[in-house]
C-alpha cells in the first residue's frame, strides 16, 4: 500500500508502546538527528523509546552503543576483502539481539544500517523469528539494492532483478575484488519478505516508488513520510552575514553539502560563477575536496554544524542552488525554503518534489544556462516575491509534528 491514506485511519487511544530504533548514528549528521528528535517525540506521546546506535554523541538518555571502533573497523576490512558489506560483527550483533531480547520491543525501527556495524541477515532473521513489527526508513536506497545507496547516475536497475555484474563494486560500500551484490540481494529479499509485519517509508514519494519496485514490494505498507525541519529554528531571521563576508551589495547564491564533490554539482557552481557578472556572486558552505580551484566570485565556507548560524546563511541569501544529482529527499533545499529562501533544483530522483508553486524552479541537469536565467528572474523580482510561499510551502510539507505524526500512526498501523 502506497499513499498518504493510511494516515487517516490514525488509531485513538492506543496503549503505550515500547520502540527501539536502530541507525548507525544518532544526535549526528542528518540521520542521527532525526532519530533523535523521534526518540524524544515518542516519549512525549507517551510511549517508550528507545535508541540502539554505532556512533554519535547523543545526549539521549534511553541508547545502546552498538559494537566498538576496533569491530567497526575489522568489519570494514573483511567486507572489503569479501565484498561483503554489513555481514560481519558477529559478536556484537549477538550482543544487539540479547539486548533487543531483554528489552521486547513492540516495534523495531531501522535507519540506516550500511555503516559496517551490524550483521544485516542476523538481525533481519531475528525480527522475523520473533514476529517484531518492523518500519524500515528509506534515507537511501541501500535496502533494496545489493549494496548501492543510489544508482540513477550509474543507470543501473538490475537490483529490480537480481543485482550482479555491478558497476558501483568500487563505490558507496566498497569491495576491492569480489562483486557480491547478487547474494547480497538475496539474503536481504529473504530477510525481509519473512518478517510479517514490514511497513517501508521512503522520505520521498520518488523513493517510495522505486521501493514499490524492488524486493520490498511485497511489505504490508509502502509509504511517503518527509524527513521534517524544525520550523522553530529554520525560519526566516535577521543576518549579517553580507556585511561580514563583504557582499552586502551583491545578490547570493547560496549552497550548502556536507562535502562537494561532482555528483553535489560542485563543477556546475563553476560554470555558473563564470555567467556572474560583478553585482552577483556564489556562498557555497561545505568542506571542500582540497584540490578544487574556485573562480573569485565563489567564496568558500567550512562547514557548520551549528544550526543557528546555518539559518542565518540561508536567510541572506536571495536564491538557493541545490545541483545534487541523486537526492532521496534534500534536507538542505527544506531548510532553505523554510527561512524563506527561493530555490533551484534538478529534475532528477525525489528533487523536484521539494520545489513547490512559486518557491523556485525545476530545471534539466546540468543546465546551467537555465539556472542562470532563473537567477536573473528571481534577482529582478526580489526574494520578497517568493518568500512567503517558500515558508508556507515548509510549513505545509515538512514541519516537524506534521511528521513525527505520521510516524506514530504507522507505528499503530503496523501493529495491528
Amino acid at each position: 500500500m502506497c499513499g498518504e491514506g493510511i494516515f487517516e485511519q490514525t488509531i485513538k487511544d492506543v496503549e503505550k508502546i515500547k520502540i527501539l530504533q536502530i541507525n548507525a548514528v544518532c544526535g549526528i549528521a542528518s540521520t542521527g538527528r532525526l532519530t533523535q528528535e523521534l526518540a524524544e517525540a515518542i516519549e512525549q506521546a507517551g510511549h517508550q523509546s528507545f535508541v540502539a546506535y554505532s556512533m554519535g554523541t547523543s545526549n539521549y538518555s534511553q541508547t545502546y552503543l552498538i559494537g566498538n571502533w576496533l569491530d567497526k573497523k575489522v568489519h570494514t576490512f573483511l567486507s572489503r576483502i569479501f565484498g561483503l558489506p554489513g555481514h560481519y560483527s558477529f559478536y556484537s550483533t549477538r550482543k544487539l539481539l540479547k539486548y533487543i531480547e531483554t528489552l521486547s520491543p513492540d516495534i523495531v525501527h531501522l535507519g540506516n544500517l550500511h555503516s559496517n556495524f551490524v550483521n544485516i541477515p542476523m538481525l533481519l532473521k531475528y525480527l522475523a523469528s520473533k514476529d517484531i513489527a518492523t518500519v524500515v526508513t528509506l534515507h537511501d536506497c541501500f535496502f533494496y539494492t545489493g549494496k548501492c545507496c543510489h544508482y540513477t547516475i550509474t543507470g543501473c536497475y538490475r537490483w529490480q532483478e537480481e543485482c550482479g555484474k555491478c558497476p558501483r563494486v568500487h563505490q558507496d560500500n566498497i569491495s576491492w575484488f569480489f562483486d557480491r551484490t547478487k547474494k547480497m540481494l538475496t539474503d536481504k529479499k529473504v530477510g525481509f519478505q519473512n518478517i510479517p509485519r514490514l511497513a517501508i517509508v521512503g522520505v520521498s514519494q520518488w523513493v517510495a516508488n522505486e521501493a514499490l519496485k524492488s524486493i520490498l514490494s511485497t511489505a504490508k505498507y509502502i509509504v511517503p513520510i518527509y524527513n521534517w525541519v524544525d520550523i522553530s529554528i529554520f525560519k526566516p531571521t535577521a543576518s549579517m552575514v553580507k556585511n561580514i563576508l563583504g557582499i552586502e551589495q551583491k545578490f547570493v547564491i547560496l549552497g550548502v553539502s556536507t562535502l562537494w564533490s561532482e555528483s553535489k554539482g560542485i563543477s556546475d557552481f563553476k560554470a555558473l560563477a563564470k555567467k556572474l557578472d560583478e553585482n552577483a556572486c556564489i556562498v557555497l558552505v561545505g568542506k571542500m575536496s582540497g584540490q578544487e580551484s574556485l573562480p573569485n566570485n565563489i567564496i568558500s565556507i567550512p562547514n557548520i554544524s551549528n544550526m543557528h548560524e546555518l539559518v542565518k546563511y540561508y536567510s541572506m541569501a536571495d536564491v538557493f542552488f541545490n545541483p545534487s544529482i541523486e537526492e532521496t529527499f534534500g534536507n538542505v533545499t527544506a531548510e532553505a525554503l523554510a527561512c524563506g529562501t527561493p530555490v533551484i533544483v534538478y529534475n532528477t530522483t525525489a528533487c523536484p518534489e521539494l520545489v513547490g508553486e512559486r518557491c523556485g524552479a525545476v530545471v534539466d541537469l546540468h543546465d546551467v544556462d537555465t539556472v542562470y536565467s532563473i537567477t536573473n528572474e528571481i534577482h529582478k523580482k526580489t526574494k520578497k516575491y517568493y518568500s512567503k510561499y517558500a515558508v508556507e510551502f515548509a510549513h505545509n510539507n515538512f514541519e516537524k509534528e506534521v511528521c513525527i505524526q505520521k510516524y506514530l500512526d504507522l507505528y499503530n498501523l503496523v501493529l495491528k
